[in-house]
C-alpha cells in the first residue's frame, strides 16, 4: 500500500519484456466494480476471497510482473503461491512516506479512518514480517524515485 508496487512493477515489466498485472485492477476488471464497493458489499472477507482466486490464477503465469494488494500477504496460500512461482520483491516504505503517497487517494478502504497513520502502523506490524518471510529482495523506497527503484531492482534480478 503506497510503496510503489504498481508503478515500479510496470517499469520492471517493460524493461524485462513481461506483461504487467495488478491483482486489484484485475479484480476490478473482472467484477466491473471498484475495490471499495466490493469492501462495502462483501466486506474484507469477500474481497480477500476474490483476491486469493486472482492470485492463484496470475501466479501460475510465466513472464509476468505482478503487483499484489498490500493485504494479500495475509493469506498463507497467497504467500505459498507467490513464493513457489516467482521472484518476490518487497518494496518497503515508512509509514510517513506511505501516508504522503496515499493521503489524497480515496480508493484505499483500509485507510478510510479517523487516524490513518495509526491504522497503517497496525497493518504494517502484522504484514511486514510476512512480507519479509517470502521476499527474495527487500528494497526500501523512501528516498528513491520510481526510476531509481526500478533500476536497482532490475540490476538485482539480472544478477540472480
Amino acid at each position: 500500500m503506497g510503496s510503489g508496487k504498481s508503478t515500479v512493477g510496470k517499469q520492471l515489466a517493460s524493461a524485462l519484456g513481461y506483461d504487467f498485472f495488478d491483482s486489484d485492477k484485475e479484480i476490478e476488471h473482472s467484477t466491473g466494480v471498484k475495490i471499495s464497493l466490493i469492501f462495502e458489499l462483501e466486506g474484507e472477507a469477500g474481497f480477500r476471497k476474490r483476491e486469493h482466486n486472482m492470485i492463484a490464477d496470475l501466479s501460475t503465469r510465466s513472464q509476468i510482473t505482478l503487483a499484489t494488494g498490500g493485504g494479500s500477504i495475509l493469506d498463507p496460500e497467497n504467500r505459498k503461491a507467490l513464493q513457489n512461482n516467482g521472484f518476490v520483491i518487497y518494496l518497503q516504505a515508512s509509514t510517513s512516506q506511505i501516508i504522503k503517497r496515499t493521503r489524497r487517494d480515496s480508493t484505499r478502504p483500509l485507510l478510510q479512518t479517523e487516524n490513518p497513520e495509526e491504522r497503517l502502523n497496525e497493518l504494517m506490524k502484522i504484514r511486514a514480517p510476512l512480507y519479509e518471510s517470502i521476499a527474495d529482495l527487500v528494497f526500501n523506497t523512501d528516498s528513491h524515485s520510481v526510476p531509481e527503484v526500478a533500476q536497482q531492482v532490475l540490476r538485482y534480478i539480472r544478477k540472480s
